[in-house]
């Protein structure tokens, strides 16, 4: 038998076994990625400061809206700001001033230390969709979240290694009076998930409710001293700052706990039609509720976010993966690293309906984008479909199973004696190969990032096993990882507190539904 044929055995016979070994559960990853490589540096410093400058001309001369909250006035007021009516403005210079008591870099701890994440510096923090009423899957099709449906992809989540922390809304359980279903939510993350989670933003008392049972999961004095909850608001673009912002501030930056603060920008609708412009607008209203986070409690975490989406000016219709909010998420990094606080954009985001080859294309330039610009926590990394109204069981695994590629890619080149493989050379000969040597025997089953939902098998190969699409085998892996699902252990006295908490408030609140 020829060298060749082989070679061409050992691969038949490598397809076969992998092919079996598919479904099996990933290897073990870092709670969160240590980026190893360069940021991709899009703009360069006369671009960054005419942004910066049209930040500052924006909070100085047009100023941003703070409405329906009287005491988030008053509290621009003590710190000198110009207020008139509900409109607040700052002089140059000051929000980015207020901005520096943020910390550049801060750890949420989980129920499980060994999970918990850092956030800012080199590393980089993926969590799943957010905030979907809808859900999809290849059985069930498309119809409106249950709790349920809420329950199994937190499970889920749970045993995806690429994704390092939980989220919140994973889908909106609908069958649940919207009064009520925070509390249903954050016990579910606490109780089915070691990983850090996120807390109920939509009302003060929601937002309480989350801080109240963080405290009785990791302790008051743990929590007084350490972040353990944040929560994600969005500005309602344009410079418009409502109360469920401010509130939510007070609420989880007065416990010093952390808030994300995202400018949702439809380019064309809720700013302008030009990126620049969208992009210091952005900066803008992101610098302003980072700078009111710092009035209520200096050093409590803050996260500046950006989420500018292009849109389609003949249907209106949000459109991702496209070129400027590609380029927005590349430049927004340049302008947080500029500001010295962690950043949220980006993620998997797509247009389609279906995990199909749109989803694909949309999703991987939206990641690759976030990823080469150095966003430090990104929620959506994973699950998003139909712009961000459904979530497809499939497309969250099939998105988790590229997120892992992308921590190979954020860790480096290694070039240390095994990785230049010498002694590998010393024993192959010219025109020999490498496939039974000592170095590759050591190193083949580490050496590439094993994706499990791809196949490379030959196609006969491929049509003895079914003939599947990737679809296909993405419901598979997430049918299997239920059945495999076991509850982390959770302090008894805790979780009797916990339900003892829930009941108490479910009590006390009348059910609504909207």
């Amino acid at each position: 038998m020829s060298q060749a044929t082989r070679g061409r055995g050992t691969r038949s016979r490598g397809r076969r076994r992998g092919s079996r070994e598919r479904l099996r559960p990933q290897a073990s990853a870092p709670a969160y990625i240590k980026r190893e490589i360069p940021y991709y540096e899009f703009l360069g410093e006369e671009g960054l400061l005419k942004l910066e400058d049209q930040a500052d001309w924006i909070i100085q001369e047009i100023g941003l809206e703070f409405r329906d909250d009287p005491q988030a006035l008053e509290i621009w007021k003590a710190a000198g700001a110009d207020v008139r009516r509900t409109r607040v403005r700052l002089d140059r210079g000051v929000a980015r001033k207020l901005c520096q008591t943020a910390p550049a870099e801060f750890i949420q701890h989980a129920r499980n230390p060994d999970k918990s994440v850092h956030i800012g510096g080199n590393s980089q923090v993926f969590a799943p969709v957010y905030g979907p009423p809808f859900v999809r899957d290849l059985e069930g099709g498309r119809r409106y979240g249950s709790f349920e449906d809420f329950e199994r992809l937190v499970k889920i989540v749970s045993q995806l290694p690429s994704l390092h922390h939980s989220g919140l809304v994973i889908v909106e359980p609908c069958d649940l009076p919207v009064s009520k279903r925070h509390l249903d939510m954050v016990y579910a993350h606490m109780k089915y998930n070691d990983k850090p989670h996120l807390g109920a933003i939509t009302e003060k008392s929601r937002a309480q409710d989350s801080v109240d049972m963080a405290r009785i999961l990791h302790g008051e004095a743990f929590m007084e001293q350490n972040c353990v909850i944040m929560g994600n608001v969005n500005t309602n673009s344009p410079l418009l700052v409502d109360r469920v912002v401010t509130e939510a501030a007070r609420v989880y930056c007065g416990a010093n706990q952390g808030l994300v603060v995202v400018p949702f920008i439809l380019g064309g609708a809720m700013g302008p039609v030009t990126t620049a412009a969208s992009i210091a607008q952005a900066l803008a209203e992101a610098m302003m509720v980072g700078a009111f986070t710092q009035l209520v409690r200096p050093g409590a975490p803050f996260i500046m976010g950006n989420f500018l989406s292009s849109m389609s000016l003949r249907t209106g219709a949000p459109t991702f993966g496209m070129p400027e909010p590609v380029i927005s998420n590349l430049v927004i990094g340049q302008l947080a690293r500029r500001l010295g606080v962690p950043l949220r954009c980006g993620g998997s985001l797509t247009a389609s309906k279906l995990p199909d080859a749109q989803a694909a294309f949309e999703s991987a330039d939206s990641m690759l984008s976030t990823v080469l610009g150095g966003a430090h926590f990104v929620l959506h990394a994973a699950g998003w479909l139909e712009g961000g109204l459904c979530t497809g069981f499939e497309k969250l695994v099939m998105d988790a199973d590229r997120l892992g590629a992308y921590q190979v890619m954020l860790s480096g080149l290694p070039l240390d004696d095994n990785a230049l493989a010498r002694d590998a050379y010393a024993e192959v000969e010219p025109a020999g190969h490498f496939l039974g040597c000592a170095h590759t025997m050591a190193n083949y089953e580490t050496a590439y990032y094993d994706a499990l939902l791809s196949d490379s098998n030959n196609v006969e190969q491929w049509e003895e096993e079914g003939g599947k699409d990737m679809a296909q085998r993405a419901f598979e892996r997430w049918n299997q990882l239920l059945k495999d699902y076991e509850a982390p252990p959770l302090d008894p006295a805790k979780d009797e507190e916990l339900l003892a908490y829930i009941a108490k408030r479910k009590s006390e609140i009348p059910d609504a539904w909207y």
